[in-house]
């Protein structure tokens, strides 16, 4: 049945288009053009003059029928004749060429396509502004199948199969990249794996409670409360949590609240849309959204703000949202992981924390226990410490601590907890000469007992909040009320300056009368 130039044009064109999937748009395309022109067997190839190769791309023939390539062929080579042909070929010169009969066949054809010495062949190549990139193939069993019109009829759509052929590659190249980011993702996560360790130091004594409540609610979907001082390795418990659940394949995304600015906290929770904001040049993810299918921990949960509160419970409660400055409401499958130092009960009671989302959050608490409650796992800590700065230093032997020292370090309260342990331990490293690890620390040889009693408040109980408050003063007094830069007060805290005054405007700490000349030189970054 005959067929006009624009119909055949345009069911060609539909059928092409409709799948990414190159070999199931072309089957489709395959099963329309046999109606019109003899074809038994259509190839798709992408055609390098550089390398002069081409490389196949999708194919389809009928039952029995013999490809033009077999299934372990990733590239052909191109005759340098054929390729130096195309390179001179005239301008006008068709992109449509038939084949008919063994004794009339092109040798160059016959050269990288063997299959077509008993057959006809019709072939048509196809280029992008001018360059040829590659080339549709049909075969036909026998001699004489086609004919002119044939030619010309495939040559109208030259341009969408170019097209087609075209996006199919880069398709293919993109499912190929991420292909490989999945696979350097899991390495990554192997690393990490390595690194970190799945096993937690001190699961088997201080820590044995805790990883028994680990194993417990680990399979639940649940929001999970962990509570306990700084420093006492919230964020490896959640990571224990994340990889002992049924999500320990999806992602495991932190977050620090304290950390986040009130004006940045929406953005860094939810995401944000392109023109969101001033500055907001693309679009971002934000932690839910990256955490879908996996864990969030959300480190500090009692520094958010109420407003920020609110819109934390509300994505617990629905598991949707939207991203700032966007209307497509996201659904995420998230479980999270909240952490904090604080005692939200005091808060929920002081109005200083919303009574429902610790009610959301508080589903399954896990108390961990300060170092000072389980001296017993010092030795084994100090040991992974060791070897693992070790790794770091490229050292070639692993310094050995004495016994001696061994017994300060676990007589020490350790009022900043495994943290405070693993700097002291670098910084020993660091300064260490030989095989043997010195601690010259003086606070270490105060027993626990006597730091215990130097520590002990003589006067009325104050608030964490209070005690806080006048550490930080403390800090600022003694480096003349910088906060940020090389010896501010942020440095000595060892937090981010930003965090520092946020829990200053927070505490309401303001710059002494004496220093306020002084900080409104200096400016913003110093004060």
């Amino acid at each position: 049945m005959s067929v006009g130039d624009n119909e055949f044009f345009r069911e060609v064109t539909l059928r092409i288009c409709s799948s990414l999937d190159i070999d199931q748009a072309l089957a489709q395309v395959f099963e329309y053009i046999a109606r019109h022109i003899p074809a038994d067997a259509m190839g798709l190839t992408y055609m390098d003059l550089n390398t002069a190769r081409t490389y196949p791309v999708a194919r389809v023939a009928r039952d029995g029928f013999p490809f033009f390539w077999n299934d372990d062929v990733s590239e052909v080579p191109l005759p340098d004749d054929y390729v130096e042909h195309l390179r001179t070929k005239p301008p006008h010169e068709s992109s449509a060429w038939v084949v008919n009969r063994p004794d009339a066949l092109q040798a160059v054809v016959l050269r990288f396509l063997p299959q077509l010495e008993s057959n006809s062949a019709l072939g048509l190549r196809l280029d992008i502004r001018g360059e040829d990139v590659g080339m549709l193939l049909l075969s036909a069993e026998g001699p004489d199948r086609y004919t002119p019109r044939h030619a010309a009829l495939l040559e109208t759509v030259r341009e969408p199969f170019a097209i087609a052929m075209s996006n199919a590659r880069r398709y293919m190249e993109l499912v190929r990249v991420k292909d490989l980011l999945a696979e350097d993702n899991r390495a990554l996560s192997a690393d990490i794996k390595r690194v970190t360790g799945v096993e937690v130091v001190g699961a088997d004594f201080g820590l044995r409670e805790v990883m028994e409540q680990v194993r417990q609610i680990a399979p639940s979907n649940s929001p999970t409360l962990l509570l306990g001082e700084t420093g006492t390795g919230k964020e490896v418990i959640a990571n224990a949590i994340h990889m002992a659940s049924r999500r320990s394949h999806g992602p495991m995304i932190s977050m620090q609240c304290g950390a986040i600015p009130e004006t940045l906290l929406d953005s860094e929770l939810f995401g944000h849309d392109k023109g969101a904001f001033t500055g907001a040049s693309e679009r971002k993810r934000g932690r839910f959204e990256r955490a879908d299918g996996g864990t969030l921990f959300l480190d500090e949960i009692g520094e958010l703000s109420p407003e920020a509160q609110v819109k934390l419970l509300r994505v617990l409660q629905e598991r949707r949202f939207e991203r700032v400055g966007g209307t497509q409401t996201i659904e995420v499958d998230v479980r999270v992981i909240a952490a904090t130092h604080r005692d939200l009960d005091q808060m929920v009671k002081e109005g200083r924390f919303r009574e429902d989302l610790w009610y959301r959050l508080n589903v399954l608490p896990i108390r961990i226990p300060p170092l000072r409650l389980r001296r017993e796992d010092i030795p084994s800590l100090i040991q992974y410490f060791v070897e693992r700065k070790a790794r770091e230093m490229n050292l070639a032997r692993t310094p050995r601590i004495s016994g001696h020292d061994l017994e300060r370090l676990k007589a020490y309260d350790w009022p900043g907890n495994v943290r405070e342990l693993q700097n002291i331990v670098e910084r020993a490293l660091i300064l260490s000469r030989g095989d043997r690890l010195g601690f010259p620390d003086l606070a270490l040889t105060r027993p626990a007992q006597e730091l215990r009693a130097s520590t002990t408040p003589s006067g009325p109980i104050r608030t964490m909040d209070e005690a806080v408050a006048d550490h930080i003063r403390t800090v600022l007094d003694r480096v003349n009320w910088q906060v940020a830069g090389a010896g501010g007060a942020a440095e000595l805290l060892q937090i981010h300056p930003s965090t520092l005054r946020f829990r200053m405007k927070k505490l309401g700490i303001r710059p002494v009368r004496a220093h306020a000349a002084r900080a409104a030189r200096l400016g913003p970054d110093r004060v």
